[in-house]
């Protein structure tokens, strides 16, 4: 079985996507003979991180700018026609037996597809999102279903979305759970500390991870803050990790205006290496998000022994919703209790936290791979059992 594996989305600066696509692939590639999986675009297609980098910037709108279309989008569909063309072309040559899309919309080819759909936020709530992005799916979006042997996704909350709304038969849609990177585990307190202090961070805050747009409901998450009493704030400030999405103007206004005053700081993008740093320094992680296909910063939280707050969305609920506290996302009452009650009282902390680590543990990439695989031999017709897998990296 040869497998083909689109990893645009891992090139450049990374979002939830892009590391689903780079840890995906190193766990597919433990557990398979050499050559079984190629990475597309290789070293041949000379630039092509730098350019995808740059379309993908373009494709997020400038920072914290506005609701309309982002630009470029005309020069974005001129470079996904250019590639389909030179893939296509490469699939005929190669011959794979399957090209996986981690990014919704397969490229057009002849070979069985599957795509990972982690989400249908673009079409159950299009206002989230940037008119351009919106359109390409009403394009693309069923035509690329159409393509695809099989679909991948990663909640069974999603899984259940997919079926009913897409009307896609059970049987072509599989839930494979993603999983948490290697790194982020509790850390002894001196090197916390350190971290922290090269960071230039406090010993005790609240954390937010994600990107900052409207799906994430930031905005409420800051407004509930501010409302603490000061002396709660002063001790305990509100750190942003995560970059700019589109049409966050309300969030940047009332950040600058009136947050940043109150105790919240933005850190923007971080590395990678600095985040299980910030994960085991925080009090807590706050995530008080709409909607989530996943939602791994709470995962991720609970890897590193913290503790979480996270809202009710589908699939928080049934990733996490066995060791958070959950509150519904627009029960701003309910927010401000849970923010207080976690910096004031030890023992409902401690609760949290107690069993947070091997709450996390089913979540491997190691798993995922393995379930990624049974599909790949699904979609091309393979028996299950191939190929020998290669032993695990302890």
């Amino acid at each position: 079985m040869r497998v083909v594996v689109n990893q645009l989305a891992a090139l450049g600066r990374r979002t939830g996507v892009g590391h689903y696509t780079a840890e995906l692939l190193h766990g597919l590639r433990g557990q398979t003979p050499d050559g079984t999986i190629t990475a597309f675009p290789g070293p041949a297609v000379r630039g092509a991180r730098q350019a995808w980098g740059w379309l993908r910037q373009r494709r997020s709108g400038a920072g914290a700018g506005g609701g309309g279309a982002s630009p470029g989008s005309s020069m974005r569909g001129l470079a996904r026609a250019v590639l389909g063309r030179y893939f296509r072309a490469l699939c005929r040559l190669r011959r794979f037996d399957v090209y996986h899309e981690p990014n919704y919309l397969p490229l057009p080819c002849d070979v069985p597809t599957v795509a990972t759909v982690h989400d249908l936020s673009v079409l159950l709530h299009p206002e989230w999102h940037p008119a351009d992005r919106v359109a390409a799916f009403e394009r693309d979006f069923r035509d690329g279903l159409v393509q695809c042997t099989h679909v991948l996704t990663d909640t069974d909350c999603v899984r259940r979305e997919i079926i009913q709304t897409l009307g896609l038969p059970p049987g072509r849609v599989t839930r494979a759970y993603v999983g948490i990177r290697r790194q982020l585990r509790p850390l002894a307190g001196q090197e916390v500390r350190r971290g922290l202090s090269a960071l230039g961070l406090p010993p005790h805050y609240l954390l937010f991870v994600g990107t900052l747009e409207p799906r994430k409901n930031v905005l409420r998450l800051l407004r509930v803050y501010c409302s603490l009493p000061e002396a709660v704030r002063s001790r305990w400030p509100l750190v942003l990790v995560g970059g700019w999405g589109w049409n966050a103007g309300d969030v940047a206004e009332y950040l600058h205006g009136e947050a940043r005053h109150r105790g919240v700081r933005h850190l923007g993008y971080v590395a990678d290496a600095d985040l299980p740093v910030l994960y085991n320094g925080a009090r807590a992680l706050v995530y008080p998000s709409l909607y989530e296909g996943f939602g791994l910063p709470p995962v991720e939280m609970l890897a590193c022994g913290g503790a979480v707050l996270a809202s009710t969305a589908g699939a928080l609920a049934e990733t996490v919703g066995g060791q958070a506290h959950l509150t519904p996302a627009e029960d701003e009452d309910g927010w401000r209790a849970a923010m207080s009650r976690v910096v004031t009282d030890d023992d409902w902390w401690q609760s949290l936290r107690r069993g947070a680590v091997e709450a996390a543990r089913p979540y491997t990439w190691e798993n995922c791979a393995t379930a990624t695989l049974r599909v790949y031999r699904q979609a091309c017709g393979r028996p299950s059992q191939e190929e020998p897998a290669k032993p695990l990296a302890a």
